[in-house]
Formats: structure tokens, sequence, C-alpha cells
């Protein structure tokens, strides 16, 4: 029962991963797994499968061995689900026996001492399939050498396209993301020229965190290109990962700068908020070297669920501790409001903290269990509608940040009156109601 689950779960992880399938090289050595999930695709009625295994070795060279038990073959998520339910009940011992899977080929086909072989599938049932090996023969290790391609032809049968079915949009999704931040940083170059006598060092910091996302989204839009037309992506995932490192670090620091008051409520930082940057950029190092290995190797490396876990985990605690500083500032704001003499001005500092905690909340949390759901209940051909909601509501983020905290040539915290003042000074003393 315990393998049973074990196999339920490693195929549920991949299939709730957002990959994306291209051409594959993948080296197996001395692998006794029952079950290795290669590729996730979404096949159209016009899909293809080519599969070039080579240097194949199995650990023990009997040939009376039952090599019918040894094989690829594609599956459904659904149809995996009923497989597990097959093997549970003891109407099969091994997934290649199942009548719900699509076979691809089993070493049984192959002639005495083969250590190769080169199958071409023709896939016409459109959904979304996982390219599988199975060894359902105990204690017996595998090695080979793996090459997968998976793509869809046009209706002519001649144009391939290796982006999967509900992924074919990613392209053009990311070039016209990217076209809209490098509006977004040219108006914010024109704010801050118009705004230079009131501009502090955050703001362009600001302007820098725009444009890497800018060139993220790019070198993304050109990864996926090439990938779409050629299966590779010409090292263009290289410059991806390097400004995706870049943004995500100056993301989650522009967070925890703000979140402090630096340079415009304060021209330094604390030790505590050190502290916090200290922790904070190198897990985000750990974040961004985990997310490569996720992303490059893939689920059939014995260690891709480990690294997977360690994403999680870090992501998790980095956008914990990014919080700690908002809330730091409210309390300050707080405490400052009631001995300073200036209850109107901190009470309107107070609030644009208390939106922007709430705002980073629902941005790192909320954000990710819409595109989570939306991952797990969108069909396969629309599966490009969770990225897209992700970067609305990231361009969302940016946007209001840059709003709230924009240069003012006329801050309205110093244009308050009596009236003003005593109606913040009565409410400040409902503050104590608020519970972060």
């Amino acid at each position: 029962m315990a393998s049973r689950f074990l196999l339920f779960s490693l195929f549920t992880s991949l299939l709730l991963s957002f990959s994306l399938a291209e051409v594959h090289f993948s080296e197996i050595r001395s692998d006794d797994r029952q079950i290795i999930p290669f590729d996730e695709f979404g096949f159209t009625h016009f899909g293809r499968l080519e599969l070039n295994v080579t240097n194949i070795h199995l650990s023990n060279p009997n040939p009376d061995l039952d090599r019918s038990k040894i094989g690829f073959f594609l599956c459904t998520f659904d149809s995996w689900l009923h497989v597990t339910n097959q093997l549970e009940d003891g109407e099969i011992t091994c997934a290649l026996q199942s009548n719900l899977i699509k076979p691809v080929l089993t070493f049984n086909d192959l002639i005495k001492d083969q250590t190769s072989f080169s199958k071409t599938l023709t896939q016409n049932d459109a959904d979304q399939y996982t390219l599988v090996f199975a060894n359902c023969l105990t204690s017996l290790k595998v090695s080979m050498d793996v090459k997968s391609a998976m793509y869809n032809l046009d209706k002519g049968g001649k144009v391939r396209d290796y982006l999967s079915a509900g992924k074919t949009m990613l392209p053009r999704v990311y070039y016209l993301l990217s076209l809209i931040y490098f509006v977004l940083a040219g108006v914010w170059i024109y704010v801050l020229y118009k705004k230079r006598l009131t501009v502090y060092r955050i703001h362009f910091f600001m302007l820098a965190v725009v444009i890497l996302k800018t060139m993220n989204l790019l070198c993304e839009a050109e990864d996926k290109s090439y990938i779409k037309r050629t299966g590779y992506a010409h090292g263009w995932d290289v410059l991806f990962y390097i400004f995706s490192f870049l943004k995500g670090i100056s993301l989650f620091t522009l967070i925890v700068l703000i979140g402090t008051g630096w340079s415009f409520l304060k021209p330094y930082l604390q030790g505590k908020e050190k502290k916090v940057l200290m922790i904070v950029i190198p897990l985000q190092v750990v974040a961004n070297i985990a997310q490569v290995v996720i992303d490059e190797n893939g689920p059939y490396e014995q260690d891709w669920v480990t690294w997977k876990q360690v994403f999680l985990l870090v992501d998790v605690v980095c956008c914990c501790a990014v919080l700690f500083p908002i809330v730091w500032s409210i309390k300050n704001l707080r405490e400052a409001a009631r001995t300073d003499g200036k209850a109107a001005v901190n009470l309107m500092k107070l609030t644009l903290f208390r939106q922007y905690y709430i705002v980073v909340i629902c941005y790192i949390y909320f954000t990710r269990v819409v595109v989570y759901a939306l991952e797990t209940i969108t069909s396969y051909k629309y599966l490009w509608t969770s990225v897209v909601a992700g970067e609305l509501a990231t361009l969302a983020f940016y946007v209001f940040t840059g709003y709230k905290f924009k240069p003012e040539a006329h801050n309205p915290y110093f244009v308050v009156d009596d009236e003003e003042e005593e109606a913040a000074a009565e409410a400040l003393k409902l503050e104590d109601e608020f519970e972060l």
C-alpha cells in the first residue's frame, strides 16, 4: 500500500508541476524505481512522440526475465487514478498490463542483446499525457539514455509546435507583458524626472526592479518562442534564469526596504531590518538554484521531489520574512502618533502601511492559491490562463506600489489643519482594535 501511495504521489506531483515539455535528454543510471515519469505534454489531434533510447543495460542479464513488465507508456492523470486502483485491487501487477494506458514500447519487443531503439508514435487522441517508464521487476536496476520529443503538427502536417497545446500562446503572452512593463518603466522614468526634487533612492530602486522584470519577460518570451519552433531554448533559458534570479532578489529586497520605510521615512536600516535582508537574499539564491534544478532536470531525477520541496519551503519562508518589516513600521508609527503630536501625519502613514501590508499578503498568498487552482481545474488547452492571471496580479502589485509610494512635490502628510489633527487624534484612540 505504501509503495502504491508513493507512485501516486510522484505521478501527481509531476502533473501539477508547470514545466514545459520540449526535446529532453535524460540519463538513467542503476535505477530500480517502479515508475519514472519523464515529460508531460498536451497533444492535439495531430500529436507525435519521438522516443530514442540508447545504452540500455539491465543489472540482471538473465534471458528468462519477463521483459514485458519493462517499458514506456503514455497516460493521462485520470487514467492513472484508475490504474492505481487496479494495482491496489490486484487486478494487475504492473502498470503496463492496464488497458487504460497507451503503450509505447516494452523491452520484450527488443531482440537479444539489442541496447537501443527508436520509436515514433502518432497520437490522435487530444489530451494531456505523461510519458512514463515502468519497471515492475523487483530489484532490477536499469540504466539507459533517453531522448524524447513531443510535438503537435499543424493541419497541413508540416509545421511542428513543441509547446504543449495549453501553452502554445505563451510566447505572445510574454512578448505583450514585456511591452507593458517597458511602457511602465518609461512612465516611471517620466515621473521621476517631473518630481526629481522629491525623489529618494528607493524610487530608483523601484525603477531597477521594473527594468529587471521587463528583461525577464523578454527573455522568457524568446525562450518559449525558440522552444515552440525548434524544441530547444538556444541559450535564452540561461538569460531567463539570470534575470529571474536578479528580479526575484530585487523584488523581495524592495518589499523589505519599503516595509522598513527606508529612504523616504528614514535614511538607514536598523539592525533587525538588516538581519531580515541577510535572511531573504541567501534564501532567494537557494530558491533560484532549486528552480533551475526543477526546470532543467525533470522528475526522472531521483532528487527532483526533494528539490521541489526545498523550493516550496524556501519560498514560504521568504514570503513570511518580508512581512516583518511592515509590521514593525506599523507598530513604530502607532507609537510615534501618540508621542510626537503629529497625529494626522502619522495616521496617514499608518493607513498607507496597513494597505501595503494587506496588498503584500494578497499578492504573495492569495495570488498563488488562485494560480494553483487554475492550473489544477483548467482544461489543459487553457493552461496559459494561469500564467496570465499570475502576471496580471504581479502587474497590479507593481502599479499599486508605484502609485502609493511615488515621489510627491507637495506631500499631503504635511498639509493638515487643526480640525484634521483633532479628528486624527480621536481615530488613533481606536488603533488598539487593529490586530495584525
